[in-house]
Parts: C-alpha cells; structure tokens; sequence
C-alpha cells in the first residue's frame, strides 16, 4: 500500500502536478465596504457638526427663544431649517464629485487643515467672555424681532403671539406650529447658518464621504445641538466656554485633516 502511494507521489512530480492551494481575495465586500464608508462618514459629520455648532450664533438663537415662547415650536422651526441646509450643503459638495476624487479629497484636506488652524488661532486669541458677548448680541437682535411683533399684533388685533393664534379665529392644532414663532425661528436659523463653518464643513465632507453618511451625521449633530440649547436655555448658554470649543473643534479638524496621511484617496471612505 506504502509503495502505491509513493508510485503515485512520483508520478504526480514527473507529470509537474501541484496540489492547488487555496486562492484567498485581498478585496473586500462591496456591501461591507459601502458600510464603513457611511459610518465613517456618519461619525465625521457628526463630531464636525458639534464642535462647530456648540456656542455658535444658532445655537444661541435657539436658547433664547426656547426661554420666550414655545419650545416645540422653536425646535421644530429650527430643525427645520437646519435639515433644509444640511441637504442643500450636502448636494453642493456631491456634486462635486463629477471631479476625479483623487482631486477633491486632497483638496478637502487641505480646506480641514486651514479651518483647523484657524480654530485654533481663534480660540487661543478669544476672551473668557466671548461666548456672553455672542449671546447678547443674540438677544438684541431678538429683541428687534420682538418689537416688530408687537406692531404686527396692535395691527391686526389681539391674539397669542406665542403661538401666533387669534381669539376670535378659531384654528385647529396643526396650525401651531406654523407661527409666526416657527416662521422666524426657521428664518432667523437659516440665515445664520448660510456661509456658516458648519455649511462649508457639510460640503467639503460631502465632497470626499458618503453622502448619505455626511446627511445623516450631521442631521443627527444638529439636532443634539439643538435639542441641548432648546432644553437647556440660557443656563447652557452661559456655562459654555466658546473658547474651549473653539480649541476642541480646531484639534477635531486637523485631526481629520491628518487621517489623509494614513487612508488612501481610493479606499472608499
């Protein structure tokens, strides 16, 4: 039996027969892949989107007048206009990607490293008070709006301003959210964050992640943030050093920005 084997062992090397080794693939499931690129993304439009967002004027915006009138209705404003831009930042920076993505993640890189710096610079050059000076700013230009309020209620007769209902036109629930309060707690947001450093963030991450992590993430930042100056009020807004965000989100940046050195522009996320 022996010798059988070791006729047939010797037959096999003559006729140049190896026994085939196992082929192991180096690439990665698509879908897993497609996984990680979102969560990837997700985490950086998040992480960008607090650091960015916490002591900034729409935040402040949204602790103010959750301290006036209706909180649900201020959030619910708020957010919207924070959803609004956030999907309009993320089909800015996709489309983009008509550019080869070699072009646009270096370069992406590079917009991180510089807002980082400039965090950085800022926060190293700002006052213990900045963020009392932001809030009174905040509440003079609230405080305008209230007027103007107020003109528009003797005009048309009395009614809740809170709520923006009538006493004599009875209106049904669903009409309390669209108020004058909702109405200008979504302007008075979106403005403020057109041209914002969270919009630009939203767009260069947009530009070099996936879209729909990017969408997510930072929907998700913008509510937290949000939701915390909405619950919190000015309790928040005062305890919040500025400047120590400020500092954070600059390492936050160029920390991302220092990450192109290890990942590969075509490794998908």
């Amino acid at each position: 039996m022996i010798r059988r084997v070791l006729k047939s062992c010797k037959y096999s090397s003559r006729k140049g027969l190896t026994p085939a080794a196992p082929v192991h693939s180096n690439k990665e499931d698509p879908a897993t892949q497609t996984n990680l690129g979102f969560i990837h993304a997700f985490v950086a439009a998040i992480s960008v989107i607090i650091v960015s967002e916490l002591g900034d004027k729409t935040f402040f915006i949204a602790a103010i007048m959750a301290m006036r009138y209706n909180r649900l209705t201020v959030l619910a404003g708020a957010m919207l206009a924070l959803g609004l831009m956030t999907c309009l930042s993320v089909l800015f920076g996709y489309a983009t990607t008509v550019i080869p993505r070699v072009y646009t993640y270096y370069v992406s890189t590079a917009l991180f490293a510089i807002f980082g710096i400039r965090m950085l610079r800022e926060g190293l050059k700002m006052s213990p008070d900045e963020g009392q000076e932001e809030l009174e700013e905040v509440q003079a230009e609230l405080k305008k709006k209230d007027e103007e309020f107020q003109r528009t209620k003797l005009l048309n007769g009395p009614g809740d301003v809170e709520t923006g209902t009538s006493t004599t036109i009875p209106q049904k629930r669903w009409l309390h959210f669209i108020s004058p309060i909702f109405i200008q707690a979504l302007t008075l947001t979106f403005l403020a964050e057109w041209g914002d450093r969270s919009q630009l963030t939203t767009i260069v991450l947009a530009a070099r992640e996936d879209p729909y992590g990017v969408a997510v993430g930072g929907t998700v930042g913008h509510c937290l943030c949000t939701g915390l100056a909405v619950i919190g009020g000015r309790m928040i807004a005062q305890k919040i050093s500025v400047r120590t965000v400020t500092i954070i989100g600059g390492i936050v940046f160029l920390a991302f920005a220092f990450s192109a050195l290890f990942i590969s522009p075509d490794s998908g996320f």
